[in-house]
């Protein structure tokens, strides 16, 4: 069986797609999302999805991944143009198609360092984030 927790090698993750990679990093970025705001708040179910909604939307996202682009590395930035420059199957309604590109992106990058076991990368990028204001 496959150990699902171990990071990922570099061919393996160089196989994956951009939206492969954005897919984990949804989930990953989500996960982030609601332990922030369960550890914040003692508010009801609903609120917090409500909360949570204004950070995972693509405009928040969007807005976050501008303020990471100046922190990221070299390699970093190599998959977050991967994330952006993908071929996406439609555009949501409340976005603009740059905002979903660019959530897109960050969405990719997340995944992407998640699954090469970077997870002290994650929490500083997200921390970042929140140090900065969440949906701008």
């Amino acid at each position: 069986m496959t150990d699902f927790y171990a990071p990922m090698d570099e061919a393996a993750l160089r196989a994956l797609g951009p939206l492969e990679l954005a897919h984990v990093g949804d989930g990953v970025y989500e996960l982030l999302v609601r332990a922030y705001l369960v550890r914040q708040s003692s508010a009801r179910v609903g609120e917090l999805h409500r909360a949570a909604v204004a950070y995972v939307s693509a405009p928040a996202q969007a807005a976050a991944a501008e303020r990471l682009s100046p922190c990221l590395s070299e390699e970093e930035q190599k998959v977050f143009l991967r994330g952006r420059n993908a071929h996406v199957h439609g555009i949501p309604g409340g976005c603009t198609p740059a905002q979903y590109h660019a959530a897109t992106a960050l969405e990719a990058l997340f995944g992407w360092l998640w699954l090469a076991g970077h997870t002290d990368r994650v929490r500083e990028l997200f921390t970042i984030i929140l140090e900065d204001g969440h949906a701008s």
